[in-house]
Protein backbone atom coordinates (compact mmCIF):
# COMPACT_ATOMS: atom_id res chain seq x y z
CA UNK A 1 0.00 0.00 0.00
CA UNK A 2 1.78 3.32 -0.78
CA UNK A 3 -1.26 5.18 -1.26
CA UNK A 4 -0.47 8.88 0.33
CA UNK A 5 -3.05 11.73 1.13
CA UNK A 6 -1.56 15.32 0.20
CA UNK A 7 -4.02 17.73 1.98
CA UNK A 8 -3.18 21.18 -0.04
CA UNK A 9 -2.41 19.21 -3.09
CA UNK A 10 -3.37 21.76 -5.54
CA UNK A 11 -1.66 24.48 -3.58
CA UNK A 12 1.74 26.11 -4.77
CA UNK A 13 3.94 23.37 -3.11
CA UNK A 14 1.31 20.81 -3.49
CA UNK A 15 0.68 21.04 -7.15
CA UNK A 16 4.64 20.36 -7.42
CA UNK A 17 4.83 17.74 -4.81
CA UNK A 18 2.30 15.77 -6.16
CA UNK A 19 4.12 15.53 -9.24
CA UNK A 20 7.13 13.98 -7.63
CA UNK A 21 4.83 11.57 -5.59
CA UNK A 22 3.39 10.16 -8.89
CA UNK A 23 6.67 10.28 -10.80
CA UNK A 24 8.34 8.08 -7.82
CA UNK A 25 5.86 5.51 -7.57
CA UNK A 26 3.05 6.82 -5.16
CA UNK A 27 -0.52 6.53 -5.47
CA UNK A 28 -2.00 9.70 -4.57
CA UNK A 29 -5.16 11.33 -2.95
CA UNK A 30 -5.68 15.01 -3.13
CA UNK A 31 -7.77 17.14 -0.46
CA UNK A 32 -8.13 20.53 -1.65
CA UNK A 33 -10.91 23.21 -1.61
CA UNK A 34 -9.81 24.72 -4.99
CA UNK A 35 -10.05 28.04 -4.32
CA UNK A 36 -7.29 28.86 -7.06
CA UNK A 37 -9.23 26.96 -9.60
CA UNK A 38 -7.94 23.38 -11.67
CA UNK A 39 -5.68 24.95 -13.73
CA UNK A 40 -2.43 23.80 -11.00
CA UNK A 41 -3.68 20.29 -11.25
CA UNK A 42 -4.25 20.12 -15.12
CA UNK A 43 -1.03 17.98 -15.09
CA UNK A 44 -1.87 15.56 -12.96
CA UNK A 45 -5.89 15.60 -12.70
CA UNK A 46 -6.28 12.42 -14.33
CA UNK A 47 -3.88 10.20 -12.27
CA UNK A 48 -5.14 11.43 -8.52
CA UNK A 49 -8.33 11.02 -6.29
CA UNK A 50 -9.14 14.32 -6.20
CA UNK A 51 -11.45 15.13 -2.72
CA UNK A 52 -12.70 18.64 -2.68
CA UNK A 53 -13.04 19.47 0.67
CA UNK A 54 -12.28 21.38 3.55
CA UNK A 55 -9.97 20.41 6.15
CA UNK A 56 -11.75 20.99 8.75
CA UNK A 57 -14.66 18.56 7.81
CA UNK A 58 -11.79 16.07 8.24
CA UNK A 59 -13.09 12.12 8.86
CA UNK A 60 -11.56 8.64 8.31
CA UNK A 61 -12.56 8.24 4.84
CA UNK A 62 -10.44 10.76 3.44
CA UNK A 63 -7.70 7.90 5.21
CA UNK A 64 -8.98 4.80 3.69
CA UNK A 65 -6.18 3.03 2.75
CA UNK A 66 -3.42 5.60 3.28
CA UNK A 67 -0.06 4.85 4.23
CA UNK A 68 0.93 8.47 5.05
CA UNK A 69 -1.07 12.04 5.02
CA UNK A 70 1.34 15.28 3.95
CA UNK A 71 -1.31 18.39 5.66
CA UNK A 72 -0.12 21.69 3.66
CA UNK A 73 -3.43 22.98 3.86
CA UNK A 74 -4.16 26.04 5.99
CA UNK A 75 -3.49 29.74 5.54
CA UNK A 76 0.27 29.89 4.38
CA UNK A 77 1.03 33.55 5.39
CA UNK A 78 0.93 36.31 7.45
CA UNK A 79 -0.87 38.53 6.02
CA UNK A 80 -3.54 35.94 5.47
CA UNK A 81 -3.33 35.02 8.50
CA UNK A 82 -3.75 38.53 10.49
CA UNK A 83 -7.06 38.50 7.58
CA UNK A 84 -8.95 36.22 8.98
CA UNK A 85 -7.49 35.25 13.03
CA UNK A 86 -10.44 33.08 13.22
CA UNK A 87 -10.16 30.92 10.29
CA UNK A 88 -6.28 30.87 10.55
CA UNK A 89 -6.55 29.25 14.53
CA UNK A 90 -9.25 26.63 12.75
CA UNK A 91 -7.40 25.68 9.66
CA UNK A 92 -3.49 25.88 11.34
CA UNK A 93 -3.88 24.74 14.24
CA UNK A 94 -7.33 23.23 15.38
CA UNK A 95 -8.12 21.21 11.86
CA UNK A 96 -4.24 20.47 11.98
CA UNK A 97 -4.60 18.72 15.17
CA UNK A 98 -7.75 16.96 14.21
CA UNK A 99 -6.10 15.65 11.32
CA UNK A 100 -3.18 14.17 13.05
CA UNK A 101 -6.03 12.60 15.43
CA UNK A 102 -8.17 10.90 12.82
CA UNK A 103 -5.14 9.32 11.29
CA UNK A 104 -3.78 8.14 14.12
CA UNK A 105 -6.99 6.28 15.18
CA UNK A 106 -7.70 5.12 11.38
CA UNK A 107 -4.16 3.32 11.57
CA UNK A 108 -2.50 5.78 9.05
CA UNK A 109 1.27 5.11 10.37
CA UNK A 110 3.02 8.41 9.28
CA UNK A 111 2.28 11.91 9.58
CA UNK A 112 3.80 14.88 7.38
CA UNK A 113 2.97 18.30 8.83
CA UNK A 114 4.05 21.71 7.09
CA UNK A 115 5.46 24.32 9.44
CA UNK A 116 7.63 27.57 9.18
CA UNK A 117 10.95 28.80 9.91
CA UNK A 118 9.24 31.75 10.44
CA UNK A 119 9.09 30.20 14.30
CA UNK A 120 12.09 31.65 15.26
CA UNK A 121 11.83 35.14 13.88
CA UNK A 122 12.88 37.55 16.45
CA UNK A 123 12.75 40.42 14.24
CA UNK A 124 15.82 43.23 13.39
CA UNK A 125 17.59 45.57 15.84
CA UNK A 126 18.64 42.78 18.15
CA UNK A 127 22.11 41.53 17.46
CA UNK A 128 23.12 39.91 20.60
CA UNK A 129 20.17 37.40 19.87
CA UNK A 130 20.92 37.10 16.45
CA UNK A 131 21.85 33.67 16.57
CA UNK A 132 22.09 30.41 13.72
CA UNK A 133 18.99 28.64 15.24
CA UNK A 134 17.89 25.14 15.22
CA UNK A 135 15.36 22.56 16.40
CA UNK A 136 16.37 22.52 19.86
CA UNK A 137 16.13 26.56 20.07
CA UNK A 138 13.59 28.37 22.09
CA UNK A 139 11.27 30.09 19.76
CA UNK A 140 9.37 33.18 20.77
CA UNK A 141 7.00 33.97 18.02
CA UNK A 142 4.69 36.94 17.83
CA UNK A 143 2.68 36.70 14.23
CA UNK A 144 -0.79 34.69 13.99
CA UNK A 145 0.74 32.38 11.08
CA UNK A 146 3.68 31.29 13.45
CA UNK A 147 2.02 31.03 16.73
CA UNK A 148 -0.96 28.63 14.98
CA UNK A 149 2.21 26.44 13.39
CA UNK A 150 3.67 26.29 16.35
CA UNK A 151 0.51 25.49 18.69
CA UNK A 152 0.13 22.56 16.09
CA UNK A 153 3.57 21.71 16.45
CA UNK A 154 2.99 20.87 20.12
CA UNK A 155 -0.09 19.19 20.29
CA UNK A 156 1.08 16.67 16.66
CA UNK A 157 4.47 15.59 18.72
CA UNK A 158 2.96 13.91 21.74
CA UNK A 159 0.59 11.90 19.66
CA UNK A 160 4.03 10.04 17.86
CA UNK A 161 4.31 6.28 19.06
CA UNK A 162 5.10 2.72 17.68
CA UNK A 163 2.53 2.98 15.39
CA UNK A 164 2.43 6.92 14.30
CA UNK A 165 5.23 8.32 13.07
CA UNK A 166 5.11 12.29 13.04
CA UNK A 167 7.39 14.22 11.05
CA UNK A 168 7.15 18.06 11.33
CA UNK A 169 9.44 20.08 8.15
CA UNK A 170 10.08 23.67 9.51
CA UNK A 171 10.35 25.13 6.16
CA UNK A 172 12.40 28.26 5.31
CA UNK A 173 10.63 30.75 3.15
CA UNK A 174 10.20 28.89 -0.74
CA UNK A 175 11.00 30.24 -3.98
CA UNK A 176 10.44 29.04 -7.77
CA UNK A 177 7.97 28.66 -10.15
CA UNK A 178 4.95 26.54 -9.23
CA UNK A 179 2.02 25.84 -11.33
CA UNK A 180 -0.53 27.33 -8.75
CA UNK A 181 2.51 30.38 -9.07
CA UNK A 182 2.65 33.17 -6.07
CA UNK A 183 4.28 36.27 -6.27
CA UNK A 184 4.49 37.22 -3.03
CA UNK A 185 7.37 35.43 -2.15
CA UNK A 186 10.55 37.02 -1.32
CA UNK A 187 12.36 36.04 -4.88
CA UNK A 188 9.45 35.35 -6.85
CA UNK A 189 8.58 38.84 -5.87
CA UNK A 190 11.76 40.16 -7.27
CA UNK A 191 11.66 38.31 -10.55
CA UNK A 192 7.51 39.50 -10.86
CA UNK A 193 8.88 43.27 -10.18
CA UNK A 194 12.14 42.63 -12.69
CA UNK A 195 9.82 41.49 -15.56
CA UNK A 196 6.80 43.83 -14.87
CA UNK A 197 8.90 47.57 -14.19
CA UNK A 198 11.99 46.44 -14.74
CA UNK A 199 13.14 47.41 -11.00
CA UNK A 200 13.43 45.10 -7.85
CA UNK A 201 12.90 47.36 -4.77
CA UNK A 202 14.58 46.41 -1.71
CA UNK A 203 13.29 47.53 2.21
CA UNK A 204 15.15 48.21 4.85
CA UNK A 205 18.55 48.01 3.11
CA UNK A 206 18.26 44.36 2.78
CA UNK A 207 19.78 43.80 5.72
CA UNK A 208 17.26 41.29 7.05
CA UNK A 209 17.81 37.68 7.27
CA UNK A 210 15.80 34.69 5.61
CA UNK A 211 16.20 31.01 5.37
CA UNK A 212 15.35 30.45 1.96
CA UNK A 213 14.72 26.98 0.17
CA UNK A 214 13.47 26.05 -3.89
CA UNK A 215 10.63 24.33 -4.11
CA UNK A 216 11.57 21.19 -5.75
CA UNK A 217 14.00 20.84 -2.90
CA UNK A 218 10.91 21.00 -0.66
CA UNK A 219 9.46 18.38 -2.61
CA UNK A 220 12.48 16.09 -2.61
CA UNK A 221 12.69 16.35 1.24
CA UNK A 222 8.71 15.30 1.67
CA UNK A 223 9.65 12.23 -0.79
CA UNK A 224 12.72 11.48 1.89
CA UNK A 225 10.53 11.82 4.47
CA UNK A 226 8.06 9.24 3.10
CA UNK A 227 10.81 6.53 2.09
CA UNK A 228 13.00 7.25 5.55
CA UNK A 229 12.37 4.52 7.86
CA UNK A 230 9.77 5.24 10.09
CA UNK A 231 12.16 5.32 13.10
CA UNK A 232 14.46 7.74 11.54
CA UNK A 233 11.66 10.46 11.21
CA UNK A 234 9.60 9.62 14.15
CA UNK A 235 8.87 12.43 16.56
CA UNK A 236 11.84 14.22 14.47
CA UNK A 237 11.02 18.47 13.93
CA UNK A 238 13.79 19.24 10.96
CA UNK A 239 14.67 22.55 9.45
CA UNK A 240 14.39 22.96 5.58
CA UNK A 241 16.71 25.54 3.80
CA UNK A 242 18.92 26.13 1.26
CA UNK A 243 21.21 28.86 3.16
CA UNK A 244 20.94 32.06 4.78
CA UNK A 245 20.56 34.95 3.23
CA UNK A 246 20.50 38.80 3.92
CA UNK A 247 17.49 40.16 1.17
CA UNK A 248 20.45 42.54 -0.08
CA UNK A 249 22.22 39.52 -1.46
CA UNK A 250 18.99 38.18 -2.82
CA UNK A 251 18.34 40.81 -4.70
CA UNK A 252 21.78 40.84 -6.00
CA UNK A 253 21.85 37.51 -7.41
CA UNK A 254 18.15 37.67 -8.94
CA UNK A 255 19.54 40.97 -10.86
CA UNK A 256 22.86 38.82 -12.22
CA UNK A 257 20.85 36.12 -13.19
CA UNK A 258 18.11 37.90 -15.19
CA UNK A 259 20.94 39.74 -16.57
CA UNK A 260 22.23 36.39 -17.39
CA UNK A 261 18.97 35.70 -19.54
CA UNK A 262 19.23 39.43 -21.09
CA UNK A 263 16.57 41.22 -18.54
CA UNK A 264 18.57 44.49 -17.35
CA UNK A 265 17.07 45.27 -13.68
CA UNK A 266 18.04 48.26 -11.77
CA UNK A 267 17.95 47.85 -7.98
CA UNK A 268 16.20 50.18 -5.69
CA UNK A 269 17.82 50.77 -1.84
CA UNK A 270 15.42 52.37 0.48
CA UNK A 271 16.50 52.20 4.40
CA UNK A 272 13.24 53.45 6.37
CA UNK A 273 11.69 51.24 8.77
CA UNK A 274 9.33 48.58 8.27
CA UNK A 275 8.12 45.89 10.01
CA UNK A 276 10.28 43.11 8.92
CA UNK A 277 11.57 39.85 10.08
CA UNK A 278 14.78 38.88 10.14
CA UNK A 279 16.12 35.06 11.56
CA UNK A 280 19.12 32.73 10.52
CA UNK A 281 18.57 28.77 10.64
CA UNK A 282 20.69 25.74 10.52
CA UNK A 283 19.79 23.18 8.33
CA UNK A 284 22.69 20.43 9.82
CA UNK A 285 19.70 18.47 10.84
CA UNK A 286 18.17 17.63 7.79
CA UNK A 287 21.47 16.03 6.30
CA UNK A 288 22.00 14.32 9.24
CA UNK A 289 18.25 12.53 9.60
CA UNK A 290 17.92 12.21 5.95
CA UNK A 291 20.73 12.80 4.12
CA UNK A 292 19.01 15.68 2.46
CA UNK A 293 21.12 18.44 0.82
CA UNK A 294 19.56 20.85 -1.26
CA UNK A 295 20.37 20.91 -5.08
CA UNK A 296 18.62 24.22 -6.69
CA UNK A 297 19.90 27.74 -6.62
CA UNK A 298 18.67 30.82 -6.69
CA UNK A 299 20.37 31.47 -9.73
CA UNK A 300 18.96 28.22 -11.60
CA UNK A 301 16.00 28.40 -10.02
CA UNK A 302 15.41 32.73 -11.45
CA UNK A 303 16.19 30.71 -15.03
CA UNK A 304 13.26 28.17 -14.54
CA UNK A 305 10.89 30.85 -13.42
CA UNK A 306 11.06 32.92 -15.77
CA UNK A 307 11.09 30.45 -18.93
CA UNK A 308 8.39 28.83 -16.69
CA UNK A 309 6.49 32.03 -16.29
CA UNK A 310 6.72 32.96 -20.28
CA UNK A 311 5.43 28.80 -20.91
CA UNK A 312 2.30 29.31 -18.74
CA UNK A 313 1.44 32.71 -19.56
CA UNK A 314 1.96 33.54 -16.61
CA UNK A 315 2.44 37.55 -16.70
CA UNK A 316 -0.66 38.87 -16.02
CA UNK A 317 1.41 39.77 -12.36
CA UNK A 318 -1.27 42.05 -11.21
CA UNK A 319 -4.09 39.54 -10.97
CA UNK A 320 -4.93 38.49 -7.16
CA UNK A 321 -5.04 34.93 -8.09
CA UNK A 322 -1.40 34.70 -7.62
CA UNK A 323 -1.04 36.80 -4.61
CA UNK A 324 -2.56 35.02 -1.43
CA UNK A 325 -3.75 37.90 0.85
CA UNK A 326 -5.61 39.62 -2.50
CA UNK A 327 -7.10 36.43 -3.52
CA UNK A 328 -8.69 35.56 0.10
CA UNK A 329 -10.28 39.27 -0.16
CA UNK A 330 -11.86 38.61 -4.06
CA UNK A 331 -13.12 35.65 -2.85
CA UNK A 332 -14.68 36.79 0.25
CA UNK A 333 -16.35 39.66 -1.48
CA UNK A 334 -18.15 37.15 -4.21
CA UNK A 335 -19.10 34.88 -1.50
CA UNK A 336 -21.07 38.20 -0.50
CA UNK A 337 -22.76 39.11 -4.31
CA UNK A 338 -23.76 35.34 -4.53
CA UNK A 339 -25.26 35.08 -1.28
CA UNK A 340 -26.82 38.13 -1.77
CA UNK A 341 -28.22 36.93 -5.68
CA UNK A 342 -28.01 33.77 -5.90
CA UNK A 343 -25.35 33.76 -9.60
CA UNK A 344 -23.17 35.74 -11.21
CA UNK A 345 -23.95 36.01 -14.56
CA UNK A 346 -25.81 33.07 -16.10
CA UNK A 347 -29.02 33.04 -13.97
CA UNK A 348 -30.72 29.71 -13.20
CA UNK A 349 -33.51 28.68 -15.39
CA UNK A 350 -35.80 28.65 -12.58
CA UNK A 351 -34.72 31.75 -11.80
CA UNK A 352 -35.49 33.31 -15.06
CA UNK A 353 -38.77 31.76 -15.11
CA UNK A 354 -39.48 33.11 -11.58
CA UNK A 355 -38.96 36.82 -12.87
CA UNK A 356 -40.73 36.23 -15.87
CA UNK A 357 -44.04 34.83 -14.34
CA UNK A 358 -43.26 37.96 -11.80
CA UNK A 359 -43.49 40.50 -14.66
CA UNK A 360 -46.47 39.10 -16.08
CA UNK A 361 -48.72 39.63 -12.81
CA UNK A 362 -47.05 42.92 -12.58
CA UNK A 363 -48.61 43.69 -15.53
CA UNK A 364 -51.46 42.08 -15.31
CA UNK A 365 -52.35 43.49 -12.00
CA UNK A 366 -51.36 47.22 -13.60
CA UNK A 367 -54.36 45.89 -16.38
CA UNK A 368 -57.15 45.51 -13.73
CA UNK A 369 -59.29 47.78 -13.03
CA UNK A 370 -59.70 50.04 -10.40
CA UNK A 371 -62.87 48.47 -7.63
CA UNK A 372 -62.56 51.49 -5.00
Amino acid sequence: MNKVLVIGGAGYVGSVLVDELLAVGFSVRVLDRMFYGRQSAEAFLDRVELVTGDMRDFDESHVEDCAAVINLGGLSNDPTAEFNPKANEELNTRASIRVAEVAKRAGVPRLLFASTCSIYDRGVGDDARDLLLDEESPVEPRAAYATSKLAAERAILPMTSDTFATLIFRKGTIFGFSPRMRYDLVVNTFVKDALSKGRISVHYGGSMWRPLIDIRDVARAYVMGLQAPADVIRGQIINLSAGNFRISELALRVQHALRELGVDVELDIEFGYRLVRSYRVSSEKANRVLGFQPQVTVEESVARMVAAIEDHGYTDFSHPRYYNIEWMKVLEEAVDIVATHGYVLSRPEGDIAKGRNGRARAVAGLAQPKTD
